[in-house]
């Protein structure tokens, strides 16, 4: 079990929460809600689940101009100008079911249609007003909040995934996928 707490100020944000195994899929055609469009939340409520893949900004152009492959972890492809987009941000972010994170303000962001997709990095504050994290609730994509490791700490047990080489690839290549 974990609580996360703000670093500014030290308020929990959360309650206990134990760790889930992963972070589930969203299948975007499916499984919304009719009234608010958003996806099921990819952590079942009273748990987080630690993220492997590059999750939120920067963005960067992608190596191969035909990858046409998520610009994040759950999300569609994202192409400008420049060629594909992908996400170069932190690897391993605690994610979290939006409905477990309490009293946290938001702040003003400029995207999605009909909620914040997450792209302009942290969209919530804790009450004393430092950016503790970012919530993905537009109606697509995910419906998840994460947790920015440079604003938030844990006091529990969290264990980060290793990458495994049962395949016969290289850790470094499992890490990329």
């Amino acid at each position: 079990m974990a609580v996360f707490y703000c670093s500014a100020c030290g308020e929990a944000l959360t309650g206990n929460l134990n760790q889930w195994t992963e972070v589930l899929k969203t299948d975007d055609d499916h499984e919304r809600d009719p009234a608010t469009r958003l996806a099921v939340p990819t952590v079942p409520r009273s748990f987080f689940a630690i993220d492997p893949e590059p999750w939120g900004a920067p963005y960067i152009v992608h190596d191969d101009p035909d990858w046409g492959g998520p610009f994040q972890s759950r999300c569609s492809s994202w192409a400008t100008d420049e060629g594909e987009m992908h996400s170069a941000g932190p690897r391993n972010t605690v994610v979290l079911n939006p409905y477990d994170v309490a009293r946290l303000t938001p702040m003003e962001t400029a995207d999605g249609c009909c909620g914040p997709m997450g792209w302009s990095g942290p969209n919530q504050a804790c009450r004393c007003g430092a950016p503790v994290g970012t919530l993905a609730a537009n109606c697509c994509g995910p419906h998840e909040f994460h947790l920015d490791p440079s604003r938030t700490h844990a006091q529990g047990s969290i264990v980060v995934p290793q990458c495994s080489t049962a395949t016969g690839l290289t850790a470094a290549d499992i890490c990329r996928r």
